[in-house]
């Protein structure tokens, strides 16, 4: 992906040290302690321009999300999205929501072990070819490093545009042993679903009729058994 950024980038976020994290190996740990309170904490990996993120902290005051992408200018069109949705809420600063620079491959320098509650893939590069599989964001290398830094209750939320992608994942989860629910081969089919804040991506897809994958992975011991005493009941 190439972005071409405003002059003056690093310096507009320099100056916005409440809400963007520039360095978050200084943080791991202490991401509570930064966003000053013991909230579970939700990331979302890859996050574009920051609608899903914001969306989802403004929806859910009482969780701490953590939006992150590898270049400049999309934290700051992100930290602008954040900035906007809250102002409209009353607040001038975002008080549930850090954007961090950052690459995935590097995520268990970001968060320790257990810090994380929830990790959001959504409409991640295909990387269609098949010697690119490794850098699939459901790859088991990458599945490996979710472990990590999920705790007990921990889940993986994913989202594609890309059947391809998603018959990967599927593979990629189950050849991984973990056990998947919520599976939709088109979640807006009858029209779009109010439980879910849509990204920009899915907003474009939705309205280019286009369907939309999900499926929600849970990993965590806690997250395992609620699936299945939920699943009990059912019966």
């Amino acid at each position: 992906m190439r972005l071409r950024g405003r002059k003056g980038i690093r310096e507009n976020l320099e100056a916005q040290q409440e809400l963007v994290v520039l360095n978050p190996r200084e943080y791991k740990g202490r991401w509570a302690e930064f966003f000053g309170n013991d909230n579970p904490i939700y990331i979302e990996l890859g996050m574009g321009k920051g609608q899903f993120i914001s969306g989802m902290s403004a929806k859910y005051p009482d969780c701490n999300f953590i939006g992150m992408d590898m270049y400049d200018e999309l934290i700051r069109r992100a930290s602008e999205k954040a900035r906007n949705i809250w102002l409209e809420q009353g607040e001038n600063e975002p008080p549930n929501v850090k954007l961090a620079l950052g690459n995935i491959e590097d995520l268990e320098e970001f968060f320790a072990p257990d810090e994380v509650e929830r990790v959001y893939l959504n409409f991640s590069d295909p990387w269609p070819k098949s010697r690119h599989g490794r850098r699939r964001l459901t790859h088991p290398r990458f599945l490996d490093k979710y472990k990590v830094v999920l705790n007990d209750k921990g889940e993986i939320h994913f989202k594609t545009d890309s059947l391809t992608l998603f018959e990967f994942s599927l593979n990629s989860f189950a050849a991984s042993g973990l056990q998947m629910s919520d599976i939709s081969l088109s979640l807006h089919r009858e029209g779009i679903n109010e439980a879910h804040i849509m990204t920009e991506y899915e907003t474009k897809f939705h309205n280019q009729n286009m369907p939309i994958y999900r499926v929600e992975v849970k990993m965590g011991s806690q997250a395992l058994k609620q699936y299945h005493e939920h699943k009990m009941e059912k019966f």
